[in-house]
């Protein structure tokens, strides 16, 4: 069902000059410092993981390589984006008819509980390191992205991911829960479907503790399975570089993929 994106072997070398294709910044950077969630660009900060998205929405949605600020201006695009950094959101906001949305606050979109009044709607969804988030079961997240989107939609999508054969689930009995704050240390209450009761401290946030609490690590492999599951139609795992914009994927885990409704 995946297709790989081309790969080319890339070698640590001398200073990578790149473009910035949210900001439009000239940067300089060894390969070295280009990884997923370390600020690289000088102007706006942006990361590998927060470009490969705005190339991909231009790729995937438009057929072209280009900066996000180059995009046509085009309201009859309709695209969803769930929590995404304002390092790209505002363009796509004032180019395309597209929507940020998030868990906690207006515009509010609980990807796992939508009440079906978008369904059918979107050319495009981004979902950038959200799903590893989603309370259990999370085969409801994937099988509402492909309600939102139109037929030919693309879901464009990372998580922290393994190469290993099975997604870890850290809470798989999750149902009736609650965060507690105890002495200066987080705790997860729930009460199990079967009556049972657990308390945990073992838990790992992203950014900060809430709805950052991480319920999962994904493998590819069961990433895969989820996507075939909820209906789409193939996957392209897009690990390939793409260096005049400073995009570049030393390892085989974690790179975006694409969903093709």
């Amino acid at each position: 069902m995946a297709e790989d994106g081309a790969s080319p072997g890339v070698a640590a070398g001398p200073a990578l000059d790149f473009h910035c294709n949210l900001c439009g910044s000239a940067n300089r950077a060894p390969l070295a410092a280009l990884v997923r969630e370390t600020p690289s660009c000088a102007g706006c900060g942006s990361n590998v993981r927060f470009r490969a998205i705005a190339r991909l929405v231009a790729l995937e949605v438009f057929g072209r390589e280009c900066a996000l600020p180059d995009l046509p201006r085009m309201r009859s695009v309709r695209g969803i984006g769930l929590s995404d950094s304002d390092t790209y959101a505002f363009t796509l906001a004032d180019r395309l008819d597209y929507t940020n949305t998030y868990f906690h606050m207006e515009p509010r979109l609980d990807i796992a509980a939508d009440d079906g009044e978008r369904f059918g709607n979107c050319d495009f969804i981004v979902a950038s390191d959200v799903f590893e988030h989603v309370a259990p079961p999370v085969g409801r997240a994937f099988a509402n992205a492909h309600r939102l989107l139109k037929p030919g939609g693309k879901l464009i999508f990372t998580v922290p991911f393994s190469l290993d054969a099975d997604t870890v689930e850290h809470f798989p009995d999750l149902h009736e829960w609650r965060l507690e704050e105890r002495e200066g240390r987080w705790h997860l209450a729930n009460r199990a479907a079967d009556g049972r009761e657990w308390v945990r401290d073992d838990l790992v946030f992203h950014g900060g503790p809430g709805t950052t609490l991480e319920m999962r690590l994904f493998s590819q492999a069961g990433l895969l399975r989820e996507f075939e599951r909820a209906g789409f139609a193939r996957v392209r795992i897009a690990a390939e570089p793409y260096l005049p914009f400073g995009i570049h994927w030393p390892e085989p885990f974690s790179v975006p993929l694409v969903a093709y409704r």
